[in-house]
């Protein structure tokens, strides 16, 4: 019997994480079903059960897929020297976050998967290690900007940090209910907040 190559297992289980995205963003968490998914993907319960033993290891999956998404916008700006400008780098990760919300729904399915970790304490779990990461990412970036005398140093980074990274959610959800914000506007709000001014603001 033929060896299947690891080009075509990946290829498969993006195939099943995209069919179960689409699921989600259309019918909600709840309303979708194990069925739902294989008739979206077009694949037998064999072929998705290969991959994933239930919907919370798919919800996991894509929660994963899109935090290493934004990680991957992270990443460049801790390790500038010097970083950019603090409106600066939370335009580009709010940039990320609506580029990837336009193409698959991230902050519509960021939404349930936040209220389904509510209620299921093992997927609640599952996604806090993954959001660890994002949290030593953006100690490591305030820190940065403590040093830089952007971000006051009065506070401790680890404290700072995960509040400053909870502006990244407050985006999405105002994305996917009013669509009415935008990364530009992040960078100001930013700004002002955390310098005392806008970019823009000359008074002296």
């Amino acid at each position: 019997m033929p060896r299947v190559s690891q080009e075509h297992l990946d290829a498969r289980r993006q195939q099943i994480l995209a069919a179960a995205r689409r699921c989600f963003v259309h019918n909600g968490f709840h309303a979708t079903s194990m069925q739902d998914i294989l008739r979206e993907a077009e694949l037998s319960a064999g072929a998705l059960y290969r991959y994933f033993a239930s919907k919370d290891e798919i919800v996991v999956a894509i929660a994963a897929e899109a935090l290493t998404d934004i990680r991957a916008a992270f990443q460049p700006l801790v390790e500038a020297d010097p970083p950019p400008p603090i409106d600066e780098a939370f335009v580009v990760m709010c940039t990320a976050i609506q580029e990837r919300d336009r193409a698959d729904g991230l902050a519509r399915m960021a939404i349930q998967i936040w209220g389904e970790a509510v209620r299921s304490p093992e997927l609640a779990e599952r996604l806090r290690d993954l959001v660890r990461t994002m949290r030593e990412l953006a100690t490591q970036l305030v820190r940065n900007y403590q040093r830089r005398g952007e971000i006051s140093p009065r506070v401790p980074a680890e404290r700072v940090a995960p509040i400053l990274l909870g502006v990244l959610p407050g985006f999405m959800l105002q994305q996917a209910l009013f669509g009415d914000v935008d990364p530009a506007m992040a960078g100001e709000a930013i700004r002002a907040l955390v310098a005392g001014h806008t970019p823009d603001d000359t008074a002296g």
